[in-house]
């Protein structure tokens, strides 16, 4: 079975946006905050921040999935 993508409930620093990704593609949470803050620099932010807030409300929570 794939992981599908999904807010992480226990690997969250903000909102389980990066360690949902995290887990789904199998890199540590840690590489991809760090990739995060690093692309918010010449990004000029608000599109990288404006991307994290959507997978915010869009994402589901890892316990809301439906196992299949």
């Amino acid at each position: 079975m794939r992981n599908k993508l999904a807010r992480s409930r226990s690997n969250r620093k903000v909102a389980g946006v990066l360690g949902g990704l995290s887990h789904t593609i199998g890199i540590s949470a840690t590489i991809l905050r760090v990739i995060f803050i690093i692309a918010l620099f010449p990004t000029g932010f608000f599109p990288l921040v404006i991307v994290y807030a959507l997978l915010t409300f869009v994402l589901p929570n890892e316990e809301d999935q439906i196992v299949e």
